[in-house]
């Protein structure tokens, strides 16, 4: 076994992979950015080397400057984990050639499954069933409409270069394809360096389903069983179980044989991963991924397997621990808890996480992550705060352990998707393994439901959170005037709160009472606010008539709070106090400024000074976080001011596009 080793990533893989090395005492080696200095898993590795500024071009996939740091520190093996570098076959030659064992697979096999249209032609020569379509090496856009037309519509157009979803983009009819194909193109040629696309059927609803394979270089291949991973959005996965839930026993056993010959097909060593399009009883290779996937956690959970402790003995020359594989034990749930806001179509978020609370890690229960109280997402990296896995003795166990622990999570700082996963464990059709990639498209309206309206007693609620805030941080003043409960020499005072709340402001009228304090909320109802008690860190017990509620309490960005409540008043809700003597503001007059809600780069300026727009017309395209974000008209008006071009690089709240907004 090695003695050293360097982990070639960051955020929760590299700690993953410093984890298990540990228990076998080698000594670990970090590699960190400028932004990275204070990360967790370089306070978690015994060594740590920068390798440059933030940008990951800049340093993580500086191969230069890896090998580098490994030189220095002595390591003998590089970890890749996943993305940056993991699926690069010229860093798995410069690691050969530096006499440093690459924790993964020959670059042969890299090459040979990193191009969708040569793997397709690899698995139909191995008799591995793949999806009708084009995979050859003209491009011109003519030819490839022509070969759309020929597949027939839909078609599906993919990035013959890498995967993650990047450069995919469905075509449901023949006038949509061209700008399909220079969308995907362009996807394709910023994610990969390489814009050339192939063309598949596109499939209805198909599930995705995978098989973790494993080989070591004496020539012995085996299957570790399946998983779904068809809850995707922007065909990223969200949610990954194992195994694959409802496959008839002869197609799961087809889908073990091919996965096999797909790898013995490419002299495949280490873990990797060969996903399917599974509809009906038919089953199509999709691709093959040279590394460690990012779900193979619930691999683990129902082998009692360590995939890393595998990787680090097939890379050191042992053969495999096992020639076959274990019998699956009960099933495993992933969910992947990220900085991004559902509520408008899943944006990447950025900032600092102020409060992440995990749930308590114990049996049945996992959490991985990169992340602590304090540390920032940055528009740098991929926005993942953690995968949060659980293990039951069988679907419905897993998934209600699952809820449990989303329930017990606390993020504060950036929006994150965590109200989003708490609905889509409880869904019924999650329930019912309803399971396609369709699934989130057809059930968004359950899962990232409109904002509820504020009730009067989430207003009473949220009004003694910010007074109980207020009567703490006043705590050390001796003066009279600071007393929260209202007392004045003449009679209880009355005080004007204003809280805003989504799009909506509220005025809230409070005044002292025989030693309570009255709420008069905006549509005359009185509310009366009780006893505020500390319940914890993190809750208040607030009497609210005679009610008393159990109040989660969050901080957020500046005077920003957040309450979350259960029972028949259940929900999230943010609130910021303003001052409700200022005069009115600026935002009507800031209505048509559409800014960058992330810092990113500018890829398509769709308007000119001057053009009449109308309401959700597209008026530019920024990339940010690996994502394309669309930025539209909000309302039908002109085209005002264009504040930037394309290729610029944009800080969040830059001018993008000003409209003049007709009734404005």
């Amino acid at each position: 076994m090695f003695r050293t080793l360097l982990i070639a990533n960051r955020g929760e893989i590299a700690c993953r992979v410093i984890r298990t090395a540990r228990r076998f005492g080698i000594r670990c080696v970090a590699v960190f950015s400028e932004a990275d200095a204070g990360a967790l898993h370089v306070a978690m590795a015994d060594e740590a080397h920068p390798i440059g500024p933030a940008p990951a071009a800049q340093s993580y996939l500086r191969a230069d400057r890896i090998l580098e740091a490994a030189r220095a520190s002595g390591a003998e093996a590089i970890h890749p984990g996943y993305g940056f570098l993991s699926e690069n076959a010229e860093f798995a030659e410069a690691c050969a050639a530096a006499g440093i064992a690459f924790v993964g697979p020959p670059p042969a096999a890299i090459r040979a499954m990193g191009s969708k249209a040569e793997s397709k032609r690899i698995m139909a020569e191995a008799n591995v069933p793949i999806v009708p379509g084009y995979h050859g090496e003209a491009q011109e856009d003519a030819l490839l409409a022509s070969e759309a037309a020929r597949i027939g519509f839909p078609v599906l157009i993919k990035a013959s270069a890498g995967g993650g979803g990047k450069g995919m983009r469905p075509v449901l009819a023949a006038g949509d394809f061209a700008a399909e194909l220079a969308g995907a193109r362009r996807e394709a040629k910023a994610a990969f360096g390489d814009d050339r696309v192939l063309l598949e059927r596109y499939l209805q609803r198909p599930r995705h389903v995978e098989v973790q394979v494993f080989a070591d270089s004496r020539g012995n291949t085996i299957h570790l069983h399946t998983r779904d991973c068809s809850v995707q959005r922007r065909h990223q996965k969200v949610l990954e179980e194992a195994p694959a839930p409802d496959l008839p026993p002869a197609l799961r056993e087809r889908l073990h044989e091919a996965a096999v010959a797909a790898a013995r097909a490419v002299g495949y060593v280490n873990a990797g991963t060969v996903e399917f399009i599974v509809e009906g009883e038919d089953a199509f290779f999709m691709e093959m991924n040279t590394r460690l996937q990012v779900e193979h956690p619930v691999t683990e959970m129902v082998t009692g397997l360590d995939l890393v402790e595998w990787q680090l003995r097939v890379a050191a020359g042992e053969p495999l621990p096992l020639l076959e594989a274990p019998p699956v034990r009960g099933h495993s749930v992933e969910v992947r808890l990220y900085a991004e806001d559902p509520a408008h179509e899943f944006r990447p978020a950025v900032g600092t996480v102020r409060r992440f609370a995990a749930p308590s890690e114990a049996e049945g229960l996992r959490v991985e992550t990169g992340i602590r109280s304090g540390d920032a997402i940055t528009p740098n990296y991929d926005p993942m705060v953690a995968k949060i896995v659980a293990w039951g003795e069988d679907r419905p166990a897993a998934l209600r352990r699952l809820a449990a622990a989303l329930d017990e999570t606390e993020v504060a700082g950036p929006a994150t998707n965590l109200d989003f996963l708490r609905r889509l464990a409880r869904h019924p059709a999650m329930l019912a393994a309803e399971l396609d990639t369709g699934f989130l498209g057809r059930h968004l309206a359950d899962l990232v439901p409109a904002a509820a309206a504020a009730t009067p007693r989430v207003l009473a609620a949220a009004a003694a959170v910010l007074l109980d805030r207020q009567a703490r941080e006043r705590r050390h003043r001796a003066s009279p005037w600071d007393r929260a409960d209202g007392w004045r020499l003449r009679g209880g005072a009355e005080r004007l709160l204003r809280l805003h709340s989504g799009a909506a402001a509220h005025d809230l009228h409070l005044w002292q009472d025989r030693g309570a304090l009255r709420l008069l909320l905006e549509d005359g109802r009185e509310v009366r606010i009780g006893r505020v008690a500390a319940d914890g860190e993190r809750h208040r017990t607030v009497t609210v008539d005679d009610l008393t509620l159990r109040v989660g309490v969050a901080a957020g960005e500046g005077e920003a709070f957040t309450v979350t409540l259960s029972g028949a008043d259940a929900g999230t809700w943010t609130f910021r106090p303003l001052d409700p003597y200022a005069p009115p503001g600026g935002e009507a007059a800031a209505e048509g400024r559409l800014s960058a809600p992330i810092p990113g780069r500018v890829v398509q300026m769709l308007v000119r000074e001057g053009d009449a727009v109308e309401r959700g017309q597209v008026l530019a395209v920024l990339e940010a976080m690996k994502t394309e974000l669309r930025i539209t008209a909000p309302a039908d008006g002109t085209v005002a001011h264009v504040g930037c071009a394309v290729g610029d690089s944009v800080e969040e709240g830059t001018e993008i596009v000003t409209l003049d907004v007709k009734g404005g």
